[in-house]
């Protein structure tokens, strides 16, 4: 065992839910933060706070800020030796979480905070009802800012196909075909599984939203339920349109005991692992598993041999978690989430996994556990961070992995196929993307194939040839490894002829 003064564990968490009928009354993200790191510092028994020697900020997206960890100390009232604020990543706070841990067992940090929040629906309610927010003036040149050669190409731009709701369906379409499923049977499994996501968040207090679907509802469009891409509804994407923040402090066992809390408030972080794929979907080896996902989830598995009694799978798109549930080895009817998911217990862009790891503590103190998996995912099945945590101390050795398992996931990475962008010829569909407009028909799209000799191609779908719309669209048959023809059209895209 490691000693206790060397032994991280989470002490404190704190959510806050912030939903004023007036948008002016609504708490800015830098006070909402303020508020759950007070939250978790009386979770933990209060006096914590003024103690904190490291504060992790999650980027946040809905306010314009700069210096935004000093500015959240400076409102909180200390002086972290340590204070930064993060990238974009919905991966991070897991990520962040590790690192505060391994830390405190290096002797570098004895209490940490890490913390985010977003107030994206108080800022689009003020907009619509022409309401300037009394927040912090928006800085002239925010801190950390989203940019989008960062995280898409100038090809996925210019197919359309670069927003998550868009690239995700990639992996749903290809794994329908690599799990011999037919469409329906695919949207059945996403439906139900995102009914016990919404279960989960019913109970929640700290959820967004709390209201409990069948699978019915969350499968079948209707006018509120739009299709957004194919296959999935509106249901069954993520909702940051939220105004919430979450705060974990973390301490070592000598501290907190040293402070008088009970070892059942406390849970351990055990260790976990970090990987990604390329930032450019094209250049994937392919789109029926990821090799980084599995990579960390495996190094899950090997800090925890004998399972987990409770896991938090992310849950943006329905792909992930059926994805990382078969790697793991559950059964379809496991509850993935302590949470409600993405779509029903919301959270700010990259915060999930902060509010997940509030409630996994909830959970554990509830009913405690050897071991639960916390896996954060962040860009587009692109960056994985699995993190095992338990209500006792772990074996040390998980805790003393190394945290980077790039090379695990390279080694298991498939050859990555040549791009032919320029190629007109016979083709099949790998897999394909169709966007639908708020009218809920069919709107564009584009397939992702192969040439016959192995390289990929990327050609535009040809919206007006119903039949090939159609054979796309089927609920009863994949057309993965159907033929077809790219064209090089007009302006130099790649087009594709059934």
């Amino acid at each position: 065992m490691l000693p206790a003064d060397r032994t991280p564990v989470i002490i404190g968490v704190g959510e806050i839910v912030d939903r004023p009928a007036d948008p002016g009354q609504a708490l800015e993200p830098l006070a909402l933060m303020a508020a759950a790191v007070a939250a978790a510092d009386a979770d933990a028994g209060g006096g914590w706070t003024a103690r904190v020697d490291s504060l992790d900020v999650i980027n946040l997206v809905s306010w314009r800020y700069d210096r935004v960890a000093q500015r959240l100390a400076d409102r909180v009232g200390i002086t972290p030796a340590r204070a930064v604020y993060g990238q974009v990543g919905g991966e991070t706070p897991t990520t962040r979480l590790h690192e505060a841990a391994l830390r405190i067992m290096n002797g570098d940090s004895i209490v940490a905070v890490v913390t985010g929040g977003e107030a994206l629906h108080a800022v689009g309610k003020a907009k619509a009802a022409g309401i300037e927010l009394p927040w912090t003036p928006p800085a002239a040149k925010p801190e950390n800012p989203i940019i989008p050669s960062d995280h898409v190409t100038e090809m996925a731009i210019r197919h359309g196909l670069a927003q998550p709701a868009h690239i995700y369906p990639f992996y749903e379409n290809a794994t329908t075909a690599a799990w011999r499923l037919t469409p329906a049977q695919a949207t059945q499994e996403s439906a139900k599984a995102w009914a016990r996501f919404s279960e989960a968040a019913a109970a929640n207090p700290h959820a967004w939203g709390r209201r409990a679907f069948a699978p019915d509802e969350i499968a079948t469009p209707t006018p509120d339920n739009r299709i957004i891409a194919w296959p999935y509804t509106k249901r069954m994407v993520a909702n940051n349109t939220v105004n919430m923040a979450a705060a974990v402090i973390l301490t070592s066992l000598a501290e907190a005991r040293a402070r008088g809390i009970p070892d059942w408030a406390m849970v351990h972080v055990h260790g976990g692992g970090a990987a990604a794929e390329p930032m450019d979907y094209l250049r994937r080896d392919q789109y029926v598993h990821s090799v980084a996902q599995d990579a960390v989830l495996g190094q899950a598995m090997r800090i925890a041999p004998d399972g987990f009694a409770k896991v938090e799978l992310y849950s943006c798109f329905p792909t992930v978690p059926k994805m990382a549930r078969r790697t793991l080895g559950l059964p379809a009817d496991m509850p993935f989430t302590v949470t409600g998911g993405l779509s029903f217990a919301g959270t700010g862009l990259n915060c999930y996994m902060l509010h997940a790891a509030c409630s996994m503590v909830a959970a554990l103190r509830e009913a405690p556990a050897a071991a639960a998996l916390l896996y954060g995912q962040g860009g587009y099945v692109t960056k994985h961070h699995a993190l095992v945590v338990g209500s006792e101390a772990g074996d040390p050795a998980g805790l003393m992995l190394p945290m980077n398992v790039q090379d695990a996931a390279e080694d298991a990475r498939d050859d990555v196929p040549g791009l032919a962008l320029d190629y007109a010829g016979p083709a099949r569909i790998e897999t394909f993307s169709i966007v639908f407009d708020r009218d809920g028909a069919p709107a564009y799209g584009s397939i992702i194939g192969r040439a016959p000799d192995a390289a990929r191609v990327f050609a535009k779908i040809d919206m007006a040839d119903a039949a090939l719309v159609a054979a796309l669209l089927s609920t009863e048959r994949s057309p993965v490894g159907e033929e077809g023809r790219v064209v090089v059209r007009e302006d130099g895209l790649q087009g594709w002829v059934a």
